[in-house]
């Protein structure tokens, strides 16, 4: 897996998460500073990098918006720590709480992970129909949950001081 690091702003607030190498150049060019490092060295014949797993921008970039979070699997899989949301199984797959089949949307109040087993067992049905129970109630992500997608499983621990719980 490529090495990556998170971009903070210049108030330490997440902006993105970049490669390795990215990050690099933005501290060679003075616009960033390096935070938080890896455990890792690059070298060449006349210098050695530190590589950064974070790095702070110089100067405050301005972020209009708050980005939507995309629905996808990845996203799903690690708001819900890529465990059933029945059973707490390891996840394998998805399920429509309420089937699309009975007006069931796609939208992330209504989209768990689930194991094979549990939306076997769930079928076109309603939890209760089945006989399950949610352990949560599935919600719409934090404004920084742009990093689920970006993150999937891995979460360098580095990065824990500057992402919200």
């Amino acid at each position: 897996m490529a090495e990556r690091a998170l971009v903070l702003n210049a108030t330490y607030e997440p902006l993105s998460v970049v490669s390795a190498r990215r990050a690099v150049v933005l501290v060679l060019r003075a616009k960033a500073e390096t935070v938080a490092a890896a455990d890792r060295t690059w070298r060449t014949t006349e210098r050695a990098f530190e590589v950064p797993a974070v790095v702070r921008l110089r100067n405050y970039v301005k972020v209009p918006y708050h980005r939507r979070v995309p629905l996808t699997r990845t996203a799903v899989f690690a708001r819900d720590g890529h465990r059933c949301q029945y059973c707490t199984a390891p996840a394998e797959s998805l399920d429509h709480v309420v089937p699309k089949s009975n007006g069931g949307k796609h939208t992330w109040e209504n989209v768990v992970a689930c194991c094979r087993r549990c939306n076997m067992r769930k079928g076109n049905r309603l939890p209760r129909q089945a006989g399950l129970k949610l352990t949560r109630t599935p919600t719409t992500p934090s404004y920084q949950g742009w990093l689920y997608a970006a993150l999937g499983k891995s979460r360098d621990p580095r990065w824990a001081p500057y992402l919200l719980a």
